[in-house]
């Protein structure tokens, strides 16, 4: 079966693709099921929890000064690779930036590719792209015995491509996302039930944002959601907000901007999702406001910058919270979102979300109805804030660090880039602790007034950025940060300092470690109780993809992305110079280049490289057998 599906066909579901929810939960249990397996990797952030974590342990602190490359893969792409590839029944599944070819390899032989997709893309994506080619990952669908077993991949030009996962052959392909109003896709799909949940790039141009389910067996659109405008098309109904009406009910998707803004508004989603079964909802956050000129739209312009709690099966929102009323400084709350069972501080046990924000705050929040627990400084150098007033949830402004036509903001911590971006943490349930990848970027912002037209960046503002006040800002070091965190307490068991921004994010492990690889290309690992640094290997490029771990044959294998990119490394893939290019991301990383190349591809590590070639030195010669003397 192959089907083309255009979106502007799929304005409404059909009764039948709605139907097939009731017999949905078969495929989602064998996803819950493959996401608790060591050897499997079938989802962004291992499970639906999205912590990030693997209880594995044959990798552990005593022993991972051993660790050594097993294998490796070159995609033959240059620019940035994020996300992580993806494991299941004994293969390994890889994909790579524009033009977001993937790969499918035997991990008993993975020097042989089993199938690819390579598919022909409009070229013209590439220059409504906002921060380099970058593509977050894969989705895996299990299959049912009708419909064979899926890989998703999203494409930069905006279409959402099925795959056969035995043959790779094309299954069914639809248009999400329309590259001529500078809408593009860069998220990892999303797969609960089934169906498949997408959401939407391009706020820097105008887009206004929108999450969208598809059936996943036939590409049909099942509903679409968006961050602005009338309360049917946002999905707020009766309950929304029920128990914390504080934050805003009914009517606010379009009174809170001023005229129709809100039709080029952003609040687009192109980071991370995570699911719980049991409430049946999805969390992610939406992003910023358009245009990053505050003086363009008056009010608190909702519902942007809101973390957001979607049925699953109708996109009905049970609750949004806005982290950052009428944003002034393009801190798109698009950061992970990883869920958690704790006491709180009264000893109740509670379902929470923990929401690391780029405006310099990390959220906890009670996942079935939207309280706020607790909502902590990532870092004691955010200046923008005073704090976040619990009962309102509003955060305080200090108007030192405001943005306002003819006015320069200087010394604004943190950057747009955030003090956290998209990086994706991870959450050691034993521990109860957040292992966050951080910036320590600040600011100086100056806005200017422009015109919106379709297809072209639509922003307002100079930026120049340099390291924030614990770095090195002479030398243009000291970017990053890396964080163990206590939601309940909000303690900082350790931290320490990197040379650049930690990008991509962290895993953590059983066996007592932290992983994750850094821009200037090193992969590195940690004991999780004390941070101390206890392994690195030089990677052949930066690192904006996070670690992955999983078993094979009794073996335990780390992989990574390696390819340097995104937004930090737009200077050294476009060979730009001015300081303010790139949305100012150029003048922060200007010594990256002295650190890394370009250039994509995944590395396996085991201890002491163990792999198949290891263990049979014979594996795929040819010819089979040495020739008789």
């Amino acid at each position: 079966m192959k089907a083309h599906l255009k979106s502007g066909l799929l304005a409404s579901a059909s009764i039948a693709a709605l139907v097939g929810f009731v017999t949905g939960a078969s495929a989602n249990d064998k996803l819950i099921e493959l996401s608790n397996s060591d050897e499997a990797w079938v989802m962004t952030g291992k499970n639906y929890d999205s912590n990030n974590y693997s209880p594995l342990k044959q990798i552990n602190k005593s022993n991972v000064k051993n660790l050594r490359v097993a294998w490796s893969f070159s995609t033959g792409l240059l620019h940035g690779h994020e996300g992580t590839p993806r494991v299941v029944d004994g293969v390994m599944y890889i994909n790579s930036s524009f033009p977001n070819n993937v790969y499918a390899l035997d991990l008993n032989n993975p020097g042989k590719i089993k199938w690819q997709h390579k598919p022909k893309q409009d070229p013209a994506a590439r220059s409504v792209a906002c921060c380099d080619l970058v593509n977050r990952g894969l989705a895996y669908w299990p299959g049912d015995g009708k419909t064979p077993s899926l890989i998703i991949n999203n494409q930069l030009d905006g279409h959402v491509v099925a795959l056969n996962a035995e043959t790779g052959e094309e299954f069914w392909k639809l248009e999400n996302s329309d590259i001529k109003v500078g809408s593009t896709l860069t998220i990892a799909p999303y797969v609960v039930k089934d169906l498949v949940i997408i959401g939407s790039s391009g706020a820097e141009l105008g887009v206004r944002g929108y999450a969208t389910a598809y059936d996943v067996k036939t590409g049909a659109q099942v509903w679409r959601k968006y961050a602005t405008g009338p309360d049917d098309e946002v999905g707020i109904g009766d309950k929304f907000n029920e128990a914390n009406p504080h934050y805003g009910q009914k009517g606010l998707g379009t009174s809170t901007w001023e005229g129709d803004a809100w039709r080029i508004g952003g609040g687009t989603n192109w980071g991370w999702y995570a699911f719980d079964p049991e409430e049946n909802l999805i969390y992610y956050g939406s992003g910023n406001p358009s245009p990053w000129n505050e003086t363009m739209r008056p009010g608190d312009n909702k519902w942007t910058m809101t973390i957001m709690a979607r049925d699953v099966d109708t996109g009905e929102l049970r609750f949004g919270y806005q982290k950052t009323p009428h944003d002034e400084w393009d801190y798109a709350g698009v950061n992970v979102i990883m869920l958690s069972t704790q006491k709180d501080k009264s000893g109740k046990v509670r379902k929470l979300l923990t929401h690391p924000d780029r405006n310099g705050i990390v959220y906890t929040l009670d996942r079935t109805n939207g309280d706020l627990i607790s909502a902590d400084k990532i870092d004691d150098t955010v200046n923008v804030w005073t704090h976040v007033d619990l009962k309102t949830g509003i955060p305080v402004r200090d108007p030192e660090y405001g943005t306002r036509m003819d006015h320069k903001a200087t010394n604004v911590c943190p950057s747009a880039m955030g003090y956290h971006d998209q990086a994706h943490d991870s959450y050691d349930p034993n521990r109860q602790l957040f292992y966050m990848a951080i910036n320590h970027i600040c600011m100086d912002w100056e806005p200017f007034m422009l015109p919106y037209r379709a297809g072209q960046f639509f922003v307002g503002a100079t930026l120049w950025m340099y390291p924030g006040p614990k770095g090195d800002r002479q030398n243009y070091l000291g970017l990053g940060q890396v964080k163990a965190y206590n939601a309940i307490t909000g303690d900082y068991k350790w931290e320490v300092m990197e040379r650049f921004a930690a990008w991509g994010g962290t895993l953590a492990t059983g066996g007592d470690l932290v992983f994750y690889g850094t821009l200037d290309g090193y992969l590195k690992a940690r004991d999780s109780d004390t941070g101390e640094l206890l392994w690195k290997f030089k990677m052949p490029s930066g690192a904006i993809g996070y670690p992955m771990t999983y078993l094979h044959k009794g073996t335990q294998y780390v992989a990574i992305y390696y390819g340097v990119g995104g937004w930090p490394g737009v200077g050294l893939v476009f060979d730009l110079n001015d300081p303010t290019a790139g949305l100012g991301a150029v003048g922060a990383f200007k010594h990256l280049a002295n650190w890394t190349q370009m250039g994509g591809g995944l590395l396996v590590f085991s201890l002491d490289g163990k792999s198949p070639y290891s263990e049979d030195v014979m594996l795929d010669e040819y010819p089979p057998q040495l020739p008789k003397l």
